[in-house]
């Protein structure tokens, strides 16, 4: 047996000491983040799954009324099952606004960005794999602007919608309502609800990038997708900088 010299065995147990952590951290990091992740792509999967369902013209039924209710009382089930996992974001518009206020590592914000995505195109295949053919035929919770509506006046309705959306995130996420989390899935609901309602006859108010997406890919129907996304993810952003910059209350040593 040859004994290599001294500082070639430092050098090679400084190397296997530097890669250890490195192996341990990634095991690590997965190992917090796996549930968080799995938790973004099942609620968003449901979210659209069954917010869409609301939408189908069963009978020739408007949904006017029932799509608000439906993904409304969705974000209120998703939130109390999902919420204390991962957040229950199910948008990426809030995911950013979450990586912004800073509940979220960049790294995990942009997997759950991904994993939203992925899960609401999931929820639309199921929804069309449940449905009878000429209910899902056409555009069915496809987001699409009222037909006088130009295009810059979709994003600012989008955007609009999007800065209430997540002022109340905000509100929800201040420390100061740390003792008020009881009836979050309820507020967060009956927003999505009043929030549809008003802007549902002009954009279809998304507010979600991945809940616009998903009926795209399975129906080609690509017209004004980047409105349902500039238009929340811009909204998002200013409104978190704004409640964080003029609203939060620091803590005393901050």
């Amino acid at each position: 047996m040859t004994v290599p010299p001294i500082p070639q065995l430092v050098t090679e147990l400084k190397i296997t000491q530097d890669d250890q952590p490195t192996k341990w951290s990634l095991k690590s990091w997965w190992n917090d983040s796996w549930r968080g992740i799995l938790s973004e792509l099942l609620s968003t999967m449901m979210l659209v799954l069954f917010g869409c369902m609301s939408c189908l013209p069963i009978e020739g039924i408007n949904t006017t009324i029932y799509a608000p209710f439906g993904f409304g009382f969705m974000v209120m089930l998703n939130i109390q099952i999902f919420g204390h996992i991962s957040g229950a974001y199910m948008n990426p518009a809030i995911t950013i606004a979450a990586m912004i206020w800073g509940s979220v590592p960049i790294t995990v914000g942009i997997i759950y960005i991904i994993v939203e995505c992925i899960g609401a195109v999931l929820g639309y295949g199921i929804l069309m794999a449940l449905s009878p053919l000429d209910l899902v035929a056409g555009s069915v919770c496809v987001s699409i602007p009222y037909a006088g509506l130009g295009d810059l006046q979709s994003l600012g309705v989008e955007l609009a919608l999007t800065v209430a959306l997540t002022f109340i995130n905000c509100g929800i996420w201040d420390p100061i309502n740390a003792s008020k989390q009881d009836s979050a899935p309820i507020k967060f609901g009956l927003t999505i609800v009043g929030l549809s309602l008003v802007g549902g006859p002009l954009t279809g108010a998304s507010m979600n990038p991945a809940r616009t997406l998903a009926p795209a890919v399975w129906t080609g129907l690509w017209a004004h997708q980047w409105v349902y996304w500039i238009g929340p993810c811009v909204g998002s952003t200013l409104a978190v900088i704004f409640y964080k910059k003029i609203f939060l209350r620091k803590r005393e040593g901050e």
